[in-house]
């Protein structure tokens, strides 16, 4: 079997889009991959492009061999878009490797440990303040919004939920808005990235505003992103401990840094998803920085995230798939969690635009605020080109 062709598919996503990559071959089996251009990494599909004449014309079921070419060859660009093409190549050779063998990926490394992974709705609130227009979903504008939102994520089966910093009522007036400083984003915060008072009043509120809806026995969790600075990630880390949390999520790129954090906090510390490969991990688990080391799948590839989940486990830190993706990720993201043992829970996105249940040929089955581990060859399901075509991408 040998490879014929590399390509990259869009699709309109609502307020961003999602990305396809399609590796065809010689005896008519096709794998597929999900990546993303939106968030961070513009120029991917143009990577994946400059790669492909390393790949075409290769056997794609030596998967580990044509990485460690890839990364070889570009050693020099490592991390950043580089690593996010190498690993869409990585995830769509794996896909073809499954289904030549006629098994689901995670057979491919000695899985499943498990046949059903707790999910937890991320973004809960999040996609209704800030594009819910785009997105075409109900939108949120007050704390009644936040009650309902906590009250349809246990209405919905799931038993956690992860929220962002919400600004329903800005000092001086104007209109609700996502706390987002640390990309740039409407509203004040930028490029300060100070933890205002005004900004851990809203937090708590909303907060509140969640617990009231989903009742005591739903985990909260809260992304605080590259939002603030370590001064300004502990002083929200401490506003915030009074409601429970499951986790706090903080992006830095200073291990020490967060090592401080969590000694001086006593809500679980989760970080990592913007690293690449087992070398950007490594210096985080040496400081002891974190307890749940969050994985990028699409950006690392499966492979290469569990070598990172086995390099946690021994250092007893746990696991975490970032998947705000689409469905075709969320299965790839499920591979993973059925074979790393060291694993949290999972993220997944229910707000969604009208179509997104089209884009893929099957979608994940959700059950009791479960995902469960799909049993067919592959991923476990294609991509629909239709559809895709259907929902040309929007303009970056």
């Amino acid at each position: 079997m040998k490879v014929t062709r590399l390509e990259s598919l869009h699709a309109d996503a609502g307020q961003r889009n999602f990305d396809f990559l399609k590796i065809s071959t010689d005896e008519g089996l096709v794998g597929w991959s999900e990546y993303n251009e939106s968030f961070g990494g513009p120029g991917v599909s143009a990577v994946i492009d400059g790669l492909a004449p390393l790949v075409v014309g290769r056997d794609p079921r030596a998967w580990e061999a044509l990485v460690t070419l890839l990364s070889a060859v570009r050693r020099q660009a490592a991390g950043g878009v580089v690593q996010q093409a190498i690993g869409a190549i990585e995830n769509a050779l794996l896909d073809l490797t499954a289904k030549a063998l006629g098994v689901p990926v995670y057979a491919l490394f000695g899985g499943p440990v498990r046949d059903r992974i707790r999910l937890y709705w991320s973004h809960c609130g999040t996609y209704r303040l800030a594009w819910a227009t785009e997105m075409q979903i109900p939108p949120l504008r007050t704390l009644d919004d936040v009650v309902k939102a906590g009250r349809e994520v246990v209405e919905r089966g799931f038993t956690a939920l992860k929220t962002n910093v919400f600004v329903l009522a800005p000092p001086g007036g104007g209109e609700p808005y996502l706390h987002s400083p640390g990309f740039a984003r409407r509203g004040p915060g930028f490029p300060e990235l100070n933890a205002e008072r005004y900004v851990l009043a809203a937090l708590r509120e909303q907060l509140a505003a969640l617990r009231q809806g989903a009742g005591p026995d739903v985990d909260l969790l809260v992304d605080l992103n590259f939002n603030f600075k370590t001064e300004g990630f502990l002083r929200v880390a401490r506003a915030i401990e009074p409601y429970d949390l499951f986790w706090v999520e903080i992006d830095t790129r200073d291990p020490k840094a967060l090592h401080y954090i969590r000694s001086r906090t006593s809500i679980p510390v989760a970080s990592c998803e913007c690293l690449f490969g087992r070398r950007d991990y490594r210096p985080f688990f040496e400081a002891q920085a974190v307890d749940v080391a969050i994985i990028d799948t699409p950006w690392n590839g499966v492979a290469e995230s569990l070598k990172i989940a086995a390099m946690a486990d021994t250092y007893e830190v746990n696991v975490a798939p970032h998947n705000f993706y689409g469905h075709l990720a969320t299965l790839m993201n499920a591979h993973f969690c059925a074979v790393a043992p060291n694993l949290r829970i999972m993220e997944i996105d229910p707000d969604t635009v009208p179509w997104y249940d089209d884009l893929v040929t099957v979608t994940p089955e959700v059950r009791d605020g479960h995902l469960l581990v799909p049993a067919r060859p592959g991923w476990g399901a294609d991509v629909n080109e239709e559809a895709v075509r259907a929902h040309p991408p929007r303009k970056r």
